[in-house]
């Protein structure tokens, strides 16, 4: 069993969060309004989920999951952060964030930037190219024929291991995607982004395969 920590709660975070109770994990979650804000969403979850502050949650992590806007990176708590996995959900988006030139102008993959406001952490983007209702009704038990599988970028082999682990234990597969310089591949608009899970108007979605997720990022152009 691990301890994840969310810092942010919003879809991807909470359909990670019950999908990691489901598989027996405990989950410590946050946002930026407060742990009270949590109470309705950790009632649901259960007794193995507690709401906390951003700091405390990337404390009690073993594995945190940072699922917020891009403009919110510069409040990140990265002292508690230090030597952690650290899973980025992030998608960049300008009309959301403002303007960032160094994304703007591609000379940075947005987990490149997050990795400027925490030096010390190990991060490996994962869960930002799939719907959330895709993620919570593809999800398969181990050796299913029709497990999906998801793309992780980062820099840290042994945090893309525990990034993996985790992964399968709630119910996908992976494709190694390569550092976080090529994790633009899996960005929003790019081919592995959203479409190989199938249409948002299909809730159900559809799975996808290891071919599938390699064909898509092969052809995705910067």
């Amino acid at each position: 069993m691990t301890t994840v920590g969310f810092i942010g709660s919003g879809q991807i975070g909470s359909t990670v969060a019950r999908l990691a109770i489901e598989a027996g994990h405990q989950v410590v979650l946050s946002n930026s309004r407060g742990p009270e804000t949590l109470a309705d969403t950790v009632a649901e979850l259960g007794p193995r989920a507690s709401a906390a502050t951003s700091g405390e949650a990337a404390a009690a992590g073993d594995i945190v999951v940072v699922t917020v806007p891009v403009k919110a990176f510069p409040a990140l708590p990265a002292a508690p952060l230090a030597g952690k996995t650290v899973i980025d959900t992030c998608n960049y988006g300008p009309e959301r964030d403002g303007n960032i030139p160094e994304l703007d102008s591609k000379s940075l993959t947005s987990s490149e930037l997050l990795l400027r406001y925490l030096p010390d952490a190990m991060v490996v983007k994962a869960f930002n190219n799939i719907f959330y209702k895709h993620l919570l009704s593809l999800a398969r038990p181990a050796g299913a024929t029709d497990r999906s599988y998801l793309p992780i970028a980062g820099d840290s082999a042994p945090a893309k291991a525990a990034v993996t682990a985790f992964v399968e234990s709630i119910g996908f597969s992976v494709v190694d995607a390569g550092p976080l310089a090529d994790s633009w591949r899996q960005s929003t608009g790019t081919p592995v982004w959203g479409t190989p899970y199938g249409p948002y108007s299909d809730e159900k979605g559809r799975p996808a395969d290891e071919d599938t997720i390699h064909a898509a990022l092969a052809t995705a152009t910067h």
